[in-house]
């Protein structure tokens, strides 16, 4: 089968940039991808992240798309209990306005950064799971334009009034949420990035319980994944530490730490995270292009999915664009096909 290939642009501000920048590499990524035949480009949400430029996708898809041509943009994704429904309703439908045919509305329902921030976000918000459900339930009518006698939807219309609607997203990183996409008849993503466990008996459960919808009437499905692909292996190695570093970083709350390979080579780990360094190589894929190739091929095996999202950091924004442009020679072109 032909696998496709698409971005999630977490927009990382690289060491010694800045969010300037990180934008404007982000708009220089988007035409590379385009180019090289990306299916779509996601851009995720997070707050009080210094190292991250990307507080506002639905911001950013409104640049990205008008500077590309056949890229699907959406977010990957909004953290829907940070945000009043209505008001997400009406950004993605001006977006699919815009845009038609183009738009993706990704959602979860992660904070995006701490619980503190969220909090401030969108002062209701309790983290209780049965309100996100009603959500769903309300951003599915208001992007459809239900008119049920007697509910909130018959007297409230999401704005501008269209005859299409971007198409719905459920982002995961458990299996809980693939339950609710089967549910609601959305499409569905795992974050194995977030969570290497789990994903393919998520995608299983999924596919299985799956309910059409009236935009929705068979199960879509990828899986997201971080990426580094050099043309040699002493890069590919250098860039797995960083990562390797910089993840079990996160986990100890240190968010804003952007380590260069020289500053952390010499770093002694204890044995209790070398076996977190060793659970988080799991949501990494790296090596030269051959390695690189059979990982994907076989993370593609075995969640049963035609899509890998790919989430890709460097040390240089060149390194950055060369690893998706090795991506597309063995994915993208006629030739990238595998069985």
């Amino acid at each position: 089968m032909k696998l496709k290939l698409s971005v999630l642009d977490q927009t990382p501000i690289r060491r010694g940039s800045n969010a300037r920048e990180a934008l404007q590499e982000s708009i220089q990524l988007a035409k590379h991808t385009d180019r090289l035949g990306y299916t779509r480009y996601w851009l995720s949400e997070h707050h009080n992240i210094a190292t991250l430029a990307g507080a506002a996708p639905e911001v950013l898809i409104a640049r990205l798309a008008g500077e590309t041509k056949n890229l699907r943009f959406g977010s990957g994704g909004i953290m829907l209990p940070n945000h009043s429904t209505l008001k997400v309703a009406e950004n993605f439908r001006l977006l699919e306005a815009l845009y038609p045919g183009r738009i993706d509305l990704g959602i979860g329902r992660a904070p995006g950064g701490d619980r503190v921030t969220a909090s401030l976000l969108n002062p209701g918000n309790t983290f209780n799971p049965q309100e996100y459900i009603q959500q769903i339930i309300d951003l599915k009518a208001f992007l459809k334009n239900d008119h049920e006698a007697g509910s909130i939807h018959e007297k409230v219309k999401a704005i501008p009034r269209i005859d299409t609607q971007p198409d719905l997203w459920m982002l995961t990183s458990s299996g809980e949420s693939a339950y609710i996409a089967a549910h609601f008849g959305l499409a569905l993503s795992f974050a194995q990035f977030i969570n290497p466990v789990g994903g393919p008996e998520a995608i299983r459960a999924y596919k299985q319980q799956f309910k059409p919808s009236e935009q929705m009437q068979t199960p879509q499905t990828s899986v997201g994944v971080f990426v580094f692909c050099a043309e040699t292996e002493e890069k590919a190695a250098q860039m797995q530490a960083v990562m390797d570093y910089r993840l079990l970083s996160i986990e100890k709350g240190k968010i804003d730490e952007s380590p260069s390979y020289e500053s952390i080579k010499g770093y002694a780990y204890s044995r209790e995270e070398l076996a977190r360094v060793q659970y988080n190589r799991l949501r990494t894929i790296t090596g030269t292009p051959d390695v690189v190739k059979e990982k994907i091929k076989q993370l593609a095996r075995s969640f049963d999915v035609d899509e890998v999202v790919v989430a890709t950091f460097a040390d240089t924004f060149e390194d950055r664009l060369r690893s998706y442009e090795l991506l597309a020679e063995m994915f993208l072109l006629p030739a990238g096909v595998f069985v």
